[in-house]
């Protein structure tokens, strides 16, 4: 694939307007749904992209059955967006980053990074966690596009929610792991969050705050579940004393050359929109 056709660039450029309600939706829960954001042919031709962009860069060969219960949830892979041409107009689409400013009510969005999470038919659950445990970002002005590449029904694993989690400050200590899953959904069980499980529609999206918890089951088919991620954040987003190791790790891999204190405006951490 060498040139993105005319009629999936003008989709990319084109923007998807929300209402005062999906946004208001989104501040009070912290994550949505949102149906249609891509057509058929954009999904099909950035799947066969991402595909072969994630068989060229995994290395992963051991059997699901030798490996952990984070190397089971899914195949990971980082910044495809620095690898291949075509899969960065995706990540960098005005139509998703504008999405996200508007949820996050900013000015406009850098890319902190991309990940494709491909789980392997067999593959196994994905444990409760909040992604910002990973981030050392001062302001909680983050946000997460799941993008599935295809339709996904329920028993694929799809990304689900403990909607308005976000105020839990129990368990965001912990990283992705058995504890995690035991912890976070024994402390869910006692609150009134919602939890949401639902197939997502071909061209439906989700957008997660980075302190909203959740989950995905494991797939029980025998396809691979496909998603294509983007985190985006706030375009004036302040880079903080990280708080644990893996904030360290993202500091250094992440968001190279920023300095805590400092706005975080690494070559590799571009605005993509901005109003």
């Amino acid at each position: 694939m060498h040139s993105l056709p005319a009629n999936i660039s003008a989709l990319l450029n084109q923007p998807y307007s929300l209402t005062a309600d999906q946004i208001d939706f989104y501040q009070q829960h912290r994550y949505i749904k949102l149906k249609q954001v891509l057509d058929e042919a954009s999904l099909s031709f950035f799947n066969e992209a991402i595909s072969e962009r994630v068989t060229a860069m995994n290395n992963e060969t051991r059997p699901l059955e030798e490996r952990s219960t984070y190397g089971k949830a899914f195949l990971q892979l980082f910044n495809l967006w620095r690898e291949d041409a075509i899969i960065k107009e995706l990540v960098f689409s005005k139509r998703l980053a504008k999405i996200a400013a508007d949820l996050m009510q900013t000015d406009g969005v850098r890319i902190y990074h991309d990940q494709a999470l491909f789980k392997e038919g067999g593959g196994g659950i994905t444990p409760w966690h909040a992604d910002q445990y990973y981030w050392p970002l001062e302001t909680d002005k983050t946000v997460t596009a799941w993008i599935p590449l295809q339709a996904t029904p329920l028993e694929m694993g799809p990304l689900e929610f403990s909607a308005g989690s976000h105020q839990i400050v129990i368990g965001r200590d912990l990283e992705i792991s058995d504890e995690s899953e035991a912890a976070i959904q024994q402390n869910l069980r006692v609150t009134d969050f919602k939890h949401v499980i639902e197939p997502f529609d071909a061209g439906e999206l989700s957008f997660h705050s980075g302190w909203v918890f959740h989950r995905a089951g494991a797939n029980s088919s025998t396809a691979t579940r496909k998603v294509m991620t983007v985190i985006y954040m706030d375009k004036d987003m302040v880079l903080k004393q990280p708080d644990n190791k893996n904030q360290i790790n993202d500091w250094n891999t992440w968001c190279p050359g920023a300095k805590v204190g400092e706005v975080i405006n690494s070559p590799i951490n571009p605005i993509i929109y901005q109003n």
